[in-house]
């Protein structure tokens, strides 16, 4: 990327929120985020407690990029999206889809720990019931052969459009996709990868799930996108109202696209930073992000966790000169 800000001026343009959840996801039930107010837009450092330094910085790319440089131009002004239905029980399953209006795919959390592939299967089919289009995130959660089993299982009763990282390796989805006829999309092993076009090469997936900040920002995704030969479905990585514009965005950039985006995931919030967005027939429209000064002071993290961010921030800065 361009010129890295000064540590200083990033750490003035900080804020650090704190999101309430509906429902556990990805194990948490608050989200946090630390939001730059850059002198061409916000942006969004959102990488999970868990991720490392070295990774983190990719995130903390993307952010810098949306606060200090130009957007790109776009194809399209509106995207349409998916449903995300985490690993919930099947009577909360309508509750979760009454959020998305108008959706007509949905991405439903499958291979959760503690949960078995019956929980799954009948998740998955209450939203069946609901939505015509449904597609499964796994994060890697299955060996080839459980895969193998659950996409029998989970397509039993109707189609899916796709597993997405059923299994955690390059050498195992490729092995699933020789053995199954359900597509198979990967997720983890592009944005988590030294070599993100790795999967790609290797016959491993027949779809690309790219997500802007772990990538490194939208520009560093459109090239990806770019050398990538599969259709690619933009998705979110929990991201606040602030990271899902620049989703938007991405995909708005991009000269095809085929699917569903997984961008939806502001219904996830109790509260966010600027004030939902409600799909109109499934669609989210492409625009920048402000976010409202009282809810940006209401959703304040404490004092503690802006100096965690902080102290993250100093870390990851200079991983990317």
């Amino acid at each position: 990327m361009e010129t890295v800000p000064q540590l200083d001026d990033l750490l003035d343009r900080l804020h650090v929120v704190s999101l309430p959840m509906r429902v556990r996801f990805r194990g948490i039930t608050v989200r946090e985020v630390a939001l730059i107010e850059g002198p061409l837009g916000w942006g969004e450092f959102g990488a999970f407690a868990e991720y490392a330094p070295p990774e983190a910085a990719h995130w903390l790319a993307s952010a810098i990029e949306a606060a200090y440089q130009a957007p790109p131009d776009v194809h399209r002004d509106r995207i349409p999206i998916n449903a995300t239905v985490p690993a919930v029980a099947t009577e909360q399953v309508p509750e979760v889809l009454a959020r998305f209006p108008g959706a007509r795919t949905a991405k439903v959390k499958v291979a959760e720990p503690g949960q078995s592939l019956a929980d799954d299967v009948a998740r998955v089919n209450a939203v069946r019931a609901l939505v015509p289009t449904v597609r499964v995130d796994a994060n890697g959660g299955w060996s080839v052969d459980e895969a193998a089993a659950a996409a029998v299982a989970l397509t039993a009763d109707g189609p899916l459009e796709y597993l997405e990282q059923p299994c955690a390796t390059v050498s195992e989805l490729a092995a699933l996709r020789r053995r199954v006829a359900v597509p198979i999309a990967a997720d983890e092993s592009i944005r988590k990868a030294d070599d993100p076009l790795h999967v790609v090469r290797s016959g491993a997936a027949d779809i690309a799930v790219l997500k802007v900040a772990p990538l490194g920002g939208v520009t560093r995704m459109l090239e990806i996108a770019d050398q990538i030969d599969i259709p690619i479905v933009v998705s979110s990585a929990l991201d606040s109202a602030v990271g899902i514009g620049r989703g938007l965005l991405a995909a708005a950039a991009l000269p095809d696209l085929r699917y569903a985006c997984g961008l939806g995931t502001g219904g996830l919030f109790v509260d966010d930073i600027a004030e939902p967005v409600v799909p109109v027939d499934g669609f989210l429209p492409v625009a920048a992000v402000r976010p409202d000064p009282a809810r940006l002071a209401a959703l304040t993290a404490s004092p503690e966790r802006r100096r965690w961010w902080i102290d993250r921030i100093k870390a990851c800065q200079p991983l990317m000169s």
